[in-house]
């Protein structure tokens, strides 16, 4: 192995050392006007939800359960350009693939992501919703489950494409759309920093700073790849 190639294998690992302070506000600070009222909010709205949770069958809960599943999966993937039509999904959750092998991958993923989120549903998480390991659970559970097709990242810029490994950080720096993310030698220091706070929250706190957590989440989730 040459010298020049250990010098760029150092360069892309490396920590750049960008202030922690990036990630944050990761909760809703103490002095914020509005922290009582939110809190307020949360606990009435926590309260109604588990009220008609206990109305209805069991039957019903399920049903409702797994359209709910499958309408995150398309908004969720809409977001990330990923256009799957719901008769599409509907139809990938009956092993009814299309003819088109593009088509077909996005089916497959969205089968995935249903999966992994019926997997969080049960308990899968156990606790672990909001550290690092779990989150790199997450990554992997989803990953495995996709079309190799589409565990490649391409880097825009360069039209270069590195694969995506499933439950990893990233050893290398990355372009998500517009979006230039903290160096990969810092991710850890960053998904520390996550779990530090998230796994230190009450119960109100918890249910308060779940939508931060998710968005949160979501982008260092992107970053442990590839």
């Amino acid at each position: 192995m040459s010298d020049d190639k250990c010098d760029i294998e150092v360069d892309i690992a490396a920590d750049r050392g960008e202030p922690i302070g990036l990630i944050e506000p990761l909760t809703i600070g103490e002095s914020s006007r509005q922290r009582t009222q939110l809190i307020d909010l949360t606990v009435e709205l926590a309260q109604r939800s588990a009220g008609f949770r206990k109305s209805l069958p069991d039957g019903v809960i399920k049903a409702l359960a797994d359209l709910v599943r499958a309408m995150n999966c398309y908004y969720s993937n809409l977001i990330e350009g990923r256009d799957t039509h719901p008769i599409d999904i509907e139809r990938a959750l009956k092993n009814d693939y299309s003819a088109d092998p593009e088509k077909r991958d996005l089916q497959l993923e969205a089968k995935a992501h249903i999966a992994v989120q019926e997997w969080i549903d049960e308990g899968g998480m156990d606790g672990r919703a909001f550290t690092a390991e779990g989150i790199r659970e997450i990554h992997r559970r989803f990953c495995e489950l996709m079309p190799k097709e589409l565990l490649v990242l391409k880097i825009e810029s360069t039209g270069e494409e590195v694969p995506v490994i499933p439950g990893e950080y990233r050893t290398r720096d990355v372009e998500v759309g517009r979006h230039i993310p903290v160096s990969p030698g810092a991710v850890p220091r960053f998904m520390a920093r996550f779990e530090e706070v998230y796994t230190k929250l009450g119960r109100t706190d918890t249910i308060l700073a779940a939508a931060t957590a998710h968005v949160r989440g979501e982008l260092l989730t992107q970053e442990t790849c590839p």
